[in-house]
């Protein structure tokens, strides 16, 4: 390796290998890795300069002067099965509800291993990705920095994916496991034996995997665009499986599928905003409501986030996101200081341990086991799993937009560790709240779907007229939040990745999906969450294979991104170096550079002169427009979109 401060810069074709076992001046004249890759970015202002793929920087689409346009293909095909389930909705309720619980049963049956099995590898893939080597990884350019700050991070974090199942669940699933105890346990219902393994199966369904999902998605695009240059879209997480998979037919057909899966499994959250909205109003009017409210709120509702989904992340869901961040604090200490404050400060180091120690036997639950086991699953964790990969697409997105600048071990340190500790606190707190009242003679029970819960809870501790406003606002802006993301995200996935979609086509997803969800609502029936729930685990199934290609796919990307390259050439060296140093030199030497013959040097064993290693940057670094247009043969002068305007990412 040359040992002029200036780095040696490779047009691919090129044999020089070099080790490190010599003189210390050597290290020092060359500067840093930051100042290497500083220097290299130098010499490729235009293509026709080679750059060793060791020492490539990363690009971020919006540098690769790529356009977006409106796709038009997954738009027109996700919307027109869209309207398909709304005419099915509408004209025939009851033919869907009893279709969908029977898919949703076979799905259980016949493939709640791979919902299972999908969760597991993905928790057991993003563990590794953030605190192996790869967490070193910035999800952008070597030199890119956060643009949030990391309250309003969380925040927007917290309130996309968390959003109404907190206020739903939180206190409504720890009591039902309470008086009907899961399967994996032999704990008689309502007595002190069953509280652990209640918390400990909230703990898994709520506030473990899910969040491993959402960042598995959301990494691998963040690292796709804000590092490999290439669209925010699904079908661009398996550029390294099939190239150019946007413009195939496969691409399309997994775009329109995250779409889909996106607008049904927020449409089945928003349902049960709706349906808590109606419980909450009609306890604190108290008056009977019907779903001719339920009609009505949806459709304010869905102006309400339909306004804020154009005004954009920044103007909208971050104000909103703070607030709600705030809101559920203060309802959370109000609950912990006016509730069994002991009981549950017990509560909560006993439940993580139970939680921990049930694993095995919570995850080993399967269908085979008899009708009750069958049923547990169908009603909770093969439906959490699902519900939690139909997410993934949207909070993935959503999450992938917020995070650029952070690093692979920040990242899945925030967004899988914070979540998860808030929801563990907030389920501890109001789930062991609702089992002390029970046990304490509180008429605290679960009626029809549970939205009673929250509010029943609620009642029985002190300010009990303003407690449920509170918690009715804190619905209400989880609802919004999480429409306006998902309009923003299904937008996004219509046009091509784009960062702020048309306010078009961000209209009519929005008025989609307040129309899915409430009549999706009305076809259930008196059981109202059966049609949305079915739906959206049927949505679910082809996703999870997809998500199983994402792990694939990005761990392909990641084995050869440029920090790793460097890292092996770093391992290689030093290897390398101490033998020779030790051949040489015994105990005094020091590490420098020197030329070695090619078959000595770290990169003797790595094919640095394939294309595939640096054509993904070399080819998307942007020429700097001429200052003169007449000088450069254009007299319209460069275009905004760079000199390759075929990049477009396909127009269908």
């Amino acid at each position: 390796m040359n040992t002029d401060p200036s780095p040696p810069q490779r047009v691919p074709g090129s044999t020089d290998r070099s080790t490190a076992a010599g003189p210390a001046t050597g290290a020092a004249a060359a500067g840093g890795p930051v100042e290497r890759v500083k220097k290299a970015l130098q010499h490729v202002a235009s293509p026709a300069f080679g750059i060793h793929p060791g020492l490539v920087p990363g690009i971020s689409v919006e540098d690769t002067g790529v356009s977006y346009p409106t796709r038009r293909g997954v738009f027109i095909s996700a919307m027109a099965i869209s309207l398909a389930v709304l005419a099915w909705a509408i004209f025939a309720p009851d033919n869907l509800s009893s279709v969908g619980a029977g898919v949703q049963a076979w799905v259980v049956v016949h493939f709640g291993w791979l919902f299972n099995a999908t969760m597991v590898a993905a928790a057991i893939f993003m563990l590794v990705v953030g605190f192996g080597p790869t967490g070193k990884i910035r999800l952008g350019a070597d030199d890119s920095t956060p643009e949030y700050s990391t309250a309003s991070w969380i925040s927007m974090l917290f309130a996309a994916g968390l959003g109404i199942a907190l206020i739903f669940y939180g206190p409504m699933e720890p009591l039902s496991h309470f008086l009907s105890p899961p399967p994996s346990t032999d704990a008689e219902a309502g007595t002190y034996a069953a509280i652990l393994p209640a918390m400990a199966t909230t703990f898994l369904h709520q506030a473990s995997l899910a969040w491993v999902i959402y960042a598995l998605v959301g990494g691998a695009l963040a690292y796709a665009s804000f590092r490999r240059g290439r669209l925010p879209l699904i079908s661009s997480l398996f550029e390294p499986v099939f190239p150019d998979g946007n413009n195939r037919m496969l691409g399309k057909i997994i775009d329109v599928s995250a779409v889909l899966v996106t607008l049904f499994g927020t449409a089945t959250s928003l349902g049960i905003g709706a349906i808590q909205i109606r419980t909450g109003v009609s306890i604190i009017t108290g008056q009977e409501l019907g779903n001719g409210f339920v009609v009505v709120a949806i459709s304010l509702l869905t102006v309400v986030f339909t306004i804020s989904a154009v005004a954009g992340i920044k103007k909208g869901i971050r104000l909103l996101s703070n607030l709600n961040m705030t809101l559920v604090i203060l309802l959370t200490l109000f609950v912990l200081l006016a509730g069994p404050t002991f009981f549950l400060l017990d509560l909560l180091p006993a439940s993580l341990i139970a939680f921990v120690g049930n694993l095995p036997d919570m995850l080993t639950v399967f269908a085979g086991q008899g009708a009750e086991q069958e049923e547990f699953l169908t009603g909770w964790t093969t439906l959490y799993w699902a519900w939690w990969i139909s997410w993934s697409p949207f909070v993935g997105m959503f999450i992938a937009k917020i995070s650029k600048g952070r690093t692979l071990r920040q990242f899945v340190t925030v967004v899988v560790f914070v979540p998860l500790t808030i929801s563990v606190c907030w389920y501890t707190v109001f789930g062991g709240t609702a089992i002390w009242m029970n046990r304490n003679g509180v008429d605290l029970a679960v009626k029809g779907t549970g939205e009673n819960v929250m509010f029943d809870l609620l009642a029985n501790l002190p300010f009990s007229s303003v407690t449920p406003i509170v918690c009715m606002l804190a619905i209400l802006v989880f609802f919004v939040t999480a429409a306006d993301s998902a309009a923003n995200v299904m937008g996004s996935m219509s046009q091509s990745g784009r960062p702020v979609p048309s306010k078009s086509v961000t209209i009519i997803w929005s008025a989609a999906l307040g129309l899915i969800a409430m009549f999706l609502l009305l076809a259930g029936g008196r059981n109202a969450l059966s049609g949305l729930q079915a739906i959206m685990v049927t949505c679910a199934l082809p996703f999870t294979v997809i998500l199983v290609g994402v792990m694939i796919s990005w761990a392909k990307d990641l084995r050869n991104d440029p920090l790793m390259i460097r890292r092996r050439y770093a391992v290689e060296a030093i290897s390398g170096g101490v033998r020779r140093g030790i051949d040489e030199h015994g105990d005094d030497f020091v590490f420098g550079t020197a030329h070695v013959p090619e078959s000595e040097g770290a990169g003797a064993d790595f094919e640095s002169n394939d294309p595939a290693l640096t054509d993904w940057y070399t080819d998307n670094v942007q020429e700097p427009a001429p200052a003169d247009p007449e000088a450069s043969g254009d007299p319209e002068g460069a275009t905004a979109e760079g000199p390759d305007k075929a990049k477009t990412g396909g127009t269908n």
